[in-house]
Parts: C-alpha cells; sequence; structure tokens
C-alpha cells in the first residue's frame, strides 16, 4: 500500500473525531442567538433613551472648516479637540512626511526590544523641558499612561484620593492598582482633607485629579489642594489633557496658570489634541519614577512604539510651543467672545473661561436634535449624555480654537441661537 493510501487513512477517522457533532453546532448557536437578542435590547434601550452615539463621516484633514459625508459646502468644526489649531499646520504635516521617509511607517516592536528610535528619545526630552519636569516617557495614549502609572506607583500600604469626576481612564486606572481608594466630592477641599485625615496611616498618598474636567471645564483647585497635599505629606497627579499647550502664560498647562508648577509631582497628558492632535499619551516626573515606569507598566511593555510620522508631528508642536506663546494666547479672547454672546443670548454655559464651552441642555434627545440642526446651518457640534455625562446633564459641548476667526465665532452664536429659539431653549 501506498504512503500517500495510508496517510488517507488515517487522516480521514481524525477529520470526523474534529467535525463537531449536530448537538454541539445547535449549542453554539443557541448561545450565539441568545448573546444577540442580549445585545439587540441593549443597543434598542440606548435608542429610545436618546443617547445613540451616530459617527459623522469627515472626508477632509481637520481643521476649522471640514467636509462631512452628506452635508454640501465647508462645514464649521466646534467639537474638536484641536485647540491650537496644529493638526494640519503646515510645518507639523511636513514634519510628520519626512520621519516617514526617514523613519518608516512604524517599528513592528515595543520600546524595550527594537521598538526605541532617536526620535522617541528627542519628543520625550522636549516634553520634559516643556513641562520643567525630571523625565518623560510615552504612551499609545494617554488612557495608556493613566493605566499604566498606579499600580507601578501605589502598592496594598498605599492611598490614591481621587475626585468624583476624573476621567475614566484615571479611574480605570486606579482600579488596576491595590491601594486603598477614596473618592472626594468633585473639587471639594473640605471633603479632600477628610479623606487625607482618614487616610494617615497610609505608607504613600496621591492625591489625583484632571487639571480640567473634560465635561464642565472646570479647572481644578490646585493651589488648595498642593497646600493640604503638604500638610498631609501628601503627592500629588494631575491629568492634563485638556490644558497642555494652551493654558498659563506659556501655555504649559493648568499648573502654570495656577502657578504651581513646582508643586505638582506626576504629569500625564496627551498628543492626541492640542499637540497636533494624531495620537500619544506621556507621563512626566521625577526619573526614578520614569525608570520604574519603563521597567513594568504593562501598556509601555506591551504595546508597539508610537509610529515616527506621530512622533516627529507631536515633536514640532512642541518646538513650535517652545518657541513662542503667540498661538496659546490667541484662544483668551475668542473663548470670551464666544462664552459671552452666549450667555447674553440666554444660553447656560458651564465652566469658566476654558475653551471646553458646555451648552448645558438636560435633555438627552434635545442635545441631540439640536446637535443635527446645527449641522444643517454648517456648524458641526455634538450632544454628550448618559453615560458620558450624568443623568439629566446632557449638553453641546462647543470647543474653541485658535485657528476659528471671530467671524466662524459669531456664526456659530448666531446658528445656536436660531436653533434654541426652534426648540424652545432660549427666547
Amino acid at each position: 500500500m501506498s504512503l500517500g493510501r495510508v496517510a488517507r487513512r488515517l487522516v480521514k477517522p481524525a477529520r470526523g473525531a474534529l467535525r463537531p457533532s449536530a448537538s454541539a453546532l445547535h449549542r453554539t448557536y443557541s448561545a450565539v442567538a441568545e448573546a444577540r437578542a442580549v445585545l439587540q435590547g441593549e443597543l434598542e434601550g440606548i435608542r429610545s433613551a436618546g443617547t445613540w452615539k451616530a459617527e459623522r463621516i469627515i472626508t477632509s484633514k481637520q481643521g476649522p472648516r471640514i467636509n462631512v459625508d452628506g452635508s454640501s459646502g465647508g462645514i464649521l468644526n466646534f467639537c474638536a479637540n484641536n485647540y491650537l489649531g496644529l493638526s494640519s499646520h503646515p510645518e507639523v504635516v511636513q514634519a510628520g512626511i519626512d520621519a516617514l521617509k526617514t523613519h518608516g511607517a512604524g517599528l513592528s516592536s515595543v520600546r524595550f526590544i527594537c521598538g526605541t528610535q532617536d526620535l522617541h528619545k528627542d519628543l520625550e526630552q522636549k516634553l520634559a523641558e516643556f513641562h520643567e519636569r525630571e523625565d518623560c516617557i510615552l504612551y499609545a495614549s494617554c488612557f495608556d499612561a493613566n493605566a499604566g502609572l498606579f499600580e507601578v506607583l501605589l502598592g496594598p500600604d498605599d492611598a490614591v484620593l481621587s475626585d468624583e469626576l476624573n476621567h475614566a481612564s484615571i479611574i480605570d486606572g486606579i482600579r488596576l492598582c491595590r491601594a486603598k481608594r477614596l473618592r472626594y466630592k468633585h473639587m471639594d477641599i473640605g471633603d479632600l482633607e477628610n479623606k487625607l485625615k482618614e487616610s494617615q496611616s497610609s505608607r504613600m498618598r496621591l492625591v489625583v485629579t484632571d487639571g480640567v474636567f473634560s465635561m464642565d471645564g472646570d479647572v481644578a483647585p490646585l493651589s488648595e489642594i498642593c497646600d493640604l497635599a503638604e500638610q498631609y505629606s501628601a503627592m500629588v497627579f494631575i491629568d492634563e489633557c485638556h490644558a497642555t499647550g494652551f493654558l498659563g502664560p506659556r501655555g504649559r498647562g493648568t499648573d502654570e496658570l495656577l502657578g504651581v508648577m513646582d508643586r505638582v509631582d506626576i504629569v500625564n497628558s496627551t498628543l492626541g489634541k492640542a499637540l497636533g492632535g494624531a495620537a500619544g499619551g506621556y507621563t512626566v516626573g521625577p526619573k526614578p519614577l520614569i525608570d520604574l515606569l519603563r521597567q513594568r507598566s504593562r501598556p509601555y511593555l506591551f504595546s508597539n512604539s508610537l509610529p515616527p510620522p506621530v512622533v516627529a508631528c507631536a515633536t514640532r508642536a512642541v518646538e513650535l510651543l517652545l518657541a513662542s506663546n503667540e498661538i496659546s494666547q490667541s484662544m483668551v479672547a475668542k473663548t470670551m467672545r464666544f462664552r459671552s454672546k452666549m450667555t447674553q443670548a440666554g444660553f447656560t454655559i458651564s465652566g469658566s473661561a476654558h475653551p471646553i464651552c458646555p451648552v448645558m441642555l438636560g435633555d438627552a434627545r434635545l442635545a441631540s436634535l439640536m446637535a443635527d440642526d446645527m449641522l444643517k446651518l454648517g456648524v458641526y457640534v455634538i450632544g454628550f449624555s448618559f453615560p458620558v455625562v450624568p443623568k439629566g446633564k446632557a449638553r453641546i459641548r462647543v470647543q474653541i480654537s485658535a485657528a476659528h476667526t471671530d467671524e466662524d465665532i459669531d456664526h456659530c452664536v448666531d446658528s445656536f441661537i436660531q436653533t434654541g429659539r426652534k426648540h424652545g431653549v432660549v427666547p
């Protein structure tokens, strides 16, 4: 008998043994059908609550004016995190093109194997210089930076004290650590002090807060937080995603704005907003901490290195800000123009003096309908509702960019007034 016939005889029964039985297939299909029904129920609940998040398709580069699939002409964009208008800045774009040619599209590796280029080290050095900290470590996103920090820094003998409205990435990162977790009321210094007293037996304590809270545009009381931290021998951490590049006299962030740069111990922030808007996050702080994160931070150790073009774009953005504060300082007048005109028209705008300008509406369905009507008037904004914000606190979050002109802002306000009157929000 030939070797081929022997092999076929051996394989034939094996194939039969591997074939699932009819009952097994029925169980599998039944499980999938049950899961599908559960998922469809969840989706229908989202739709009926008016909190469905549709994704509009943009067919142009990011900027103050964009093209949106299904809409004719240029649309004014008032909901991007493109605070400084650097996402499509010609020098930033060219830096990415140059790096693509010289350093390739990607590294196909994590940093510690063969994924660290001179570009990565140069950006880390410049970010440390920008924030006036000892060292810096890059991540794929600030979500990863927040996920990778707390479990490395804090152990079961430590305590973390977190503002109740901190970003989801901070909350998730804290859940990964074994420290005692205490949550204090939003920006409530008295409650924070009570939590500090409650945790005095801990080895190390870390007060954790957003510098700017992204849904409301309110700024953390960092001076008072730092006073308490020093009184009770705690460290201070801030997430600066909605502050880096444009808050403070030189755009260094909330800590510079409030005069506490030398009192905040650890800063996490992003490259995906004001600093070019591509992707990436980072931690800056004491060098021993950064060194330890390189050894133990799981998102850093098990994620591919940031692509060279992304790194180069961010580096050029940081260089522009290190050279001049002109772009960042242009934000103040534009922000106050929008806030004052909207308030005069009868709208309620949350926060104060920050380019995040939440137009408070309360009802989720109303926020969604008004956002759709604004698009018809040539203004791109998005309604935010539960679970992104608490129930009953739906809003349209407007974000001002240095790239907006006064005429852009006035058109946005006029469109809000027209839409607000249609829905009975303003007289």
